[in-house]
């Protein structure tokens, strides 16, 4: 099993059209974290795109580039890439190159994204919102696997036999399905034999095992093996030296950005109960390094995933202390769970 890290580059707004100190020492720290995410052996680094200005990674690609010259082994994706409101041409260039920079090490997590701020933004309607999806994972699809392209849809321009450049250095690059949990998506990725990354950030992780039993009868029944299929699963994670240090640092910035989103969604204000209870009980992996070994650990047991991916939420924890869960991650919780599952690790 692979065992990597993603996130949403959490930012304190500067609240400026100008000088966007915050912003600009956000992106030093995302460049630190995945420079070290490296260096100590883990297998991907996922990067989100949002439209926030609670979140300071709005073009994916651009940080990953960067992320390309940092590093050397570590897979490079993002987590998610918004298809419905990007043109599949331009997504699939920009992964491109980025294959490119990094000797072949990208791949493009495919969504519709859990916020809606990209469709006004790019002119789309949220009435298309599945339809937007579906074509445009059919163009993106399309490109990757041939140079030159005809293509009609509804929503974009046709592509009258045209070359898509520049072609990345890998056969064709990894389009993994991010799914939220609506059985429609575990469907269409099991039926096109795709990858598929699967968020689960509430409730009992037990409950998402009918979900990922969906997405596997779906490929058998289009005549897939199921066995052969790749999937990542998604919680949220810190990792300290003691189980009270972690809920301690990790709790503050949960707490913040829960409510901020809460009271868009009417969901229930969380409190440090209501935090112990789903730290304790449900998914979110929140302890020392034994305590969130054993729950990737147990999430393995339930799903047989081919990747757990450590979704960090850092806005108000101090750089030092993300680097040093990022390095309790890689130096203690991989080996420990690689060993457990018999992962030989180069």
């Amino acid at each position: 099993m692979e065992l990597g890290i993603s996130t949403f580059g959490e930012v304190q707004p500067d609240g400026l059209p100008w000088k966007a100190v915050n912003a600009r020492q956000r992106m030093k720290e995302l460049l630190e974290e995945v420079k070290l995410a490296d260096e100590v052996g883990l297998d991907v680094y996922a990067f989100g795109e949002h439209h926030r200005p609670d979140f300071v990674i709005s073009a994916p690609e651009v940080i990953l580039a960067a992320a390309a010259a940092v590093t050397k082994n570590i897979r490079l994706s993002s987590s998610v890439t918004v298809l419905s409101s990007a043109d599949p041409v331009r997504v699939f260039q920009n992964f491109a190159t980025v294959d490119l920079l990094s000797d072949g090490r990208a791949e493009i997590m495919a969504g519709r994204g859990s916020f809606i701020e990209s469709f006004p933004l790019f002119g789309y309607d949220l009435s298309d919102y599945d339809a937007l999806f579906t074509e445009k994972l059919d163009l993106l699809l399309k490109i990757n696997q041939s140079e030159n392209i005809t293509w009609n849809g509804k929503f974009r321009a046709p592509i009258p036999g045209r070359g898509i450049y520049p072609r990345p250095i890998q056969e064709s690059i990894p389009v993994w399905l991010a799914v939220g949990g609506t059985p429609a998506s575990a469907v269409r990725a099991g039926r096109m034999n795709l990858p598929m990354a699967l968020a689960i950030l509430g409730g009992r992780a037990d409950q998402f095992v009918p979900f990922v039993d969906l997405y596997r009868a779906s490929a058998q029944k289009a005549g897939h093996d199921p066995s052969k299929l790749e999937l990542a699963v998604s919680s949220q994670f810190y990792v300290a030296d003691n189980s009270d240090q972690a809920a301690d640092e990790f709790y503050p910035s949960y707490e913040i950005l829960m409510n901020r989103v809460g009271r868009e969604r009417g969901w229930e204000p969380l409190n440090r109960s209501k935090f112990e209870y789903n730290r304790n009980y449900g998914p979110l992996m929140v302890g020392n390094v034994e305590e969130v070994t054993e729950k990737i650990l147990h999430q393995h047991e339930l799903f047989g995933n081919t990747r757990f991916l450590a979704q960090l939420v850092t806005g108000y924890i101090p750089h030092a202390k993300v680097l040093r869960a990022i390095e309790l991650f890689g130096t203690k919780v991989a080996p420990a769970v690689r060993k457990e599952l018999g992962v030989t690790h180069l």
